[in-house]
């Protein structure tokens, strides 16, 4: 397919192409009616200024390159998204590159400039989440066309998503530490700058609405998405109450919290689960080697992965824009050693 180019834009907004690389390079020069002639031309046109256009027929002479653009390096969480999204877009002629913001908006930023610059196709992106200000740059994508699919959703940006279903998966867990006679629940919640973890809170406090459970703000402990975060937590946590004040069962943002508060637990000196539950999130790869089985929440993250890489790539290949894609995965709650039943409550 022809590949749209910036002297058809100039020409459908009847202006020149200094004014149209005024416009995409954002300069405060051209007047608003002037810029949102040039940014309707480009929508229309499906221009795509940093060469995120097809090159269907060049597939043999350049390898397409995608980006995958992470919170946390060094978190399972996101390798196993990696994995799956690097096996479908393999076999589609892609190499992803992933990269980290470390849970920094202007190191996301940063990165999605220097991405572009390089010719980069499009992007999977785990956004951080601190303000509309934080975001612009993907306002600045979405209004220039460039391919990309965020793995959460964020409030005011028209995008495609892939995500998990947070909701229904901390309710399914608080409902089977109430329905087993758990009525002290904490939850250590996620990193203030993640959707997830917000989405988390409100599903905890929900269901402690359904569990005829009264709910109370220091039921949220924050905490973190890190193995350090959770020990640290945990032990703060404990070590400021008495034995006849402590939980029975901690719901955690994700595995590594869970781990690192079992770690801390076990240091303590206080027994999992014959004293306190403890139910991670994502069931990533390596709590199945520890010596405590962990009860989580089971996320398809290899399929998010996939999914994400099949929409981006439809996308990238598409010469005409098309319709927003949300899609979300159901998870599923699996119940191993580090939980237990008490007594019904009477």
């Amino acid at each position: 397919m022809k590949r749209i180019t910036i002297h058809e834009v100039a020409k459908r907004a009847g202006v020149s192409l200094g004014t149209v690389s005024a416009v995409i390079n954002e300069k405060n020069t051209v007047r608003p009616e002037t810029r949102k002639a040039v940014l309707s031309a480009v929508k229309e046109l499906n221009y795509r200024p940093w060469g995120g256009a097809r090159d269907i027929g060049n597939r043999s002479q350049k390898l397409r390159m995608i980006s995958l653009i992470v919170r946390e390096l060094d978190n399972p969480f996101y390798t196993a998204i990696a994995r799956g999204a690097m096996e479908f877009a393999s076999a589609k002629g892609c190499l992803v590159i992933v990269v980290s913001s470390e849970g920094d908006p202007k190191a996301e930023e940063r990165i999605t400039e220097s991405l572009l610059d390089r010719q980069i196709k499009g992007a999977i992106v785990a956004p951080v989440q601190e303000g509309k200000a934080e975001i612009e740059h993907l306002f600045r994508l979405r209004r220039f066309n460039f391919p990309f699919v965020l793995l959460e959703e964020l409030k005011g940006i028209h995008a495609n998503v892939v995500s998990i279903d947070n909701f229904k998966a901390i309710k399914e867990a608080m409902r089977y530490l109430i329905d087993n006679g758990h009525s002290r629940i904490v939850h250590f919640s996620g990193p203030n700058h993640a959707s997830h973890a917000h989405e988390r809170i409100d599903a905890f406090r929900r269901a402690c609405g359904e569990g005829n459970l009264f709910f109370r703000n220091d039921m949220i402990v924050p905490t973190g998405a890190h193995f350090g975060d959770g020990y640290r937590m945990c032990l703060e946590y404990f070590c400021s109450r008495k034995r006849d004040q402590y939980p029975t069962a901690i719901v955690c943002y994700n595995d590594l919290v869970a781990l690192g508060a079992i770690s801390a637990l076990g240091e303590m000196r206080i027994r999992v689960p014959d004293e306190v539950s403890v139910i991670g999130n994502d069931d990533i790869a390596f709590p199945s080697w520890s010596s405590m089985k962990l009860t989580t929440i089971r996320a398809p993250l290899s399929e998010l992965g996939r999914k994400a890489a099949e929409i981006l790539i439809r996308n990238i290949e598409s010469h005409d824009p098309l319709p927003i894609e949300k899609v979300v995965l159901n998870a599923e709650f699996v119940v191993r050693d580090s939980t237990r039943p008490l007594s019904p409550l009477t």
